[in-house]
């Protein structure tokens, strides 16, 4: 999916949320641990009952990982029934990969052609040819770590390398990378003040917005920062939407919790 697809369809749906699919077999409707393949049962009831609300599905790969061979199982299934019934989604596969050469190639074939996602979220950490491998992919999306919002962003993100912070350097360096015009980054909600900052360095990329809802991050306060003359925010929210019911309308219930979600951004998208 181009750049260009997904604004339009923020457009149509007067919304840029993403909704994380992070499945836990504990945390489910229990009637669904009858099902063959649990997880893939939550994830398409969840998918069919707020597909129109959302532009963006984003499976976090732990969730998946963690059970094995099924669970990398129950993950395909749930991206092929997203390509195939509603084509429209853009997908995220975060699995924060990043190594040099061959084995970032191999990971981007992984996420970007055998699954066929739309992007994949890598670390920087190792520099340029641990990036770039992702990056060579045509109308695929390379989503960078850039500044989080867990507690320990603080322990290296924001310290001053050469008089800079070194997420400021990060962005920065990564604008000179070979196809960087597919690049977004990960900037956390709960960091609202830093996203002045970010739009002086990429003031038109992309930026996937975790941390609104469950984390405590505020939708209006990321909005009035980080918002560009192409939107250029996707805000995801995981647990405070597919886990708001444990019942057998839990779907139901996931929906009614975008929908506050997407009104609000229409409000915002409006004004």
């Amino acid at each position: 999916m181009t750049t260009q697809e997904l604004i339009a369809q923020i457009k149509q749906k007067k919304s840029f949320l993403c909704i994380g699919l992070d499945v836990d077999l504990n945390k489910i409707p229990q009637h669904l641990l009858k099902e063959e393949d649990p997880i893939f049962a939550f994830n398409k009831a969840i998918i069919d009952a707020t597909h129109h609300l959302c532009v963006a599905y984003k499976p976090n790969t732990a969730f998946y990982e963690a059970y094995g061979i099924k669970g990398w199982q129950s993950l395909e299934k749930t991206i092929q029934y997203l390509n195939k019934n509603y084509p429209e989604i853009y997908t995220i596969a975060d699995a924060k990969r990043g190594d040099i050469g061959n084995t970032s190639t191999m990971y981007a074939k992984a996420f970007l052609e055998d699954l066929a996602f739309d992007s994949v979220t890598v670390a920087p950490y190792m520099g340029k040819d641990s990036v770039e491998p992702f990056l060579a992919f045509k109308n695929k999306h390379t989503i960078m770590l850039a500044l989080t919002s867990n507690e320990g962003a603080f322990d290296f993100q924001t310290k001053e390398v050469n008089g800079r912070e070194l997420y400021k350097e990060v962005l920065e360096t990564s604008k000179g990378w070979k196809n960087s015009k597919n690049l977004m980054y990960v900037v956390g909600a709960t960091k609202a003040e830093y996203f002045t900052e970010i739009r002086k360095i990429v003031p038109n990329s992309f930026l996937l917005v975790p941390g609104v809802g469950a984390q405590g991050g505020n939708l209006q306060d990321v909005c009035k920062y980080g918002l560009s003359e192409n939107i250029g925010l996707l805000i995801n929210s995981s647990r405070g939407i597919i886990y708001a019911s444990k019942d057998e309308n839990f779907a139901q219930n996931a929906a009614l919790k975008a929908e506050e979600l997407q009104q609000e951004m229409a409000t915002i998208l409006a004004q």
